[in-house]
């Protein structure tokens, strides 16, 4: 597994290493020793989450409060989507920053997000399949969500047209109104 840094510490772009031929591939997905070294730190997944989107639909940006904060560990198996970290951590130089890669099938990256940043992906193909590892649970009461196009944030998301959005996510308030605990 090849580490690629971002722009914000922490979030990380992990590259596997991928035997391929005329059959077909194969790599490692997911090795606890390997993705423990790699951060630094033992991180335990609790839940393994699956969604589909088409062209143009945009998830995020989501976190949850603590004490139910989530790390995330993402990845694209169908499709490719722009996927972005927002730094929420009030004590960091990196408040407000965000940094954001391409995911995709074909180049096979993840991108682990850990608790303190906001997530959220814009599906660039006709569809996408999206999965993802948390660090804990689904906690609705804990679950926040920052406008998407906050000025504030200035998101390059790389998507020209109006994206579709929840009607959760298109009344999200504006990075500046949103409750953070870290």
């Amino acid at each position: 597994m090849q580490l690629v840094s971002t722009l914000l510490p922490g979030v990380l772009l992990l590259e596997p290493r991928v035997f391929g031929d005329e059959r077909g591939f194969f790599f490692e997905s997911f090795n606890q020793r390997a993705f423990d070294e790699v951060v630094g730190d033992h991180v335990d997944f609790v839940q393994d989450n699956h969604s589909k989107s088409r062209r143009g639909v945009l998830r995020g940006l989501h976190y949850q409060l603590p004490p139910k904060a989530q790390g995330k560990l993402v990845r694209v198996v169908e499709g490719e989507v722009f996927d972005v970290a927002v730094d929420l951590r009030r004590a960091s130089a990196t408040y407000g920053h965000w940094a954001g890669a391409l995911l995709s099938a074909a180049n096979k990256r993840q991108m682990w997000i850990p608790p303190g940043f906001a997530h959220g992906f814009v599906t660039l193909s006709e569809t996408a399949e999206f999965l993802y590892k948390t660090t804990d649970y689904y906690a609705p009461e804990h679950e926040r969500c920052i406008r998407w196009n906050d000025p504030a944030l200035a998101i390059d998301w790389g998507y020209s047209r109006e994206p579709q959005l929840s009607a959760k996510d298109a009344a999200a308030p504006g990075f500046a109104e949103a409750e953070k605990a870290f």
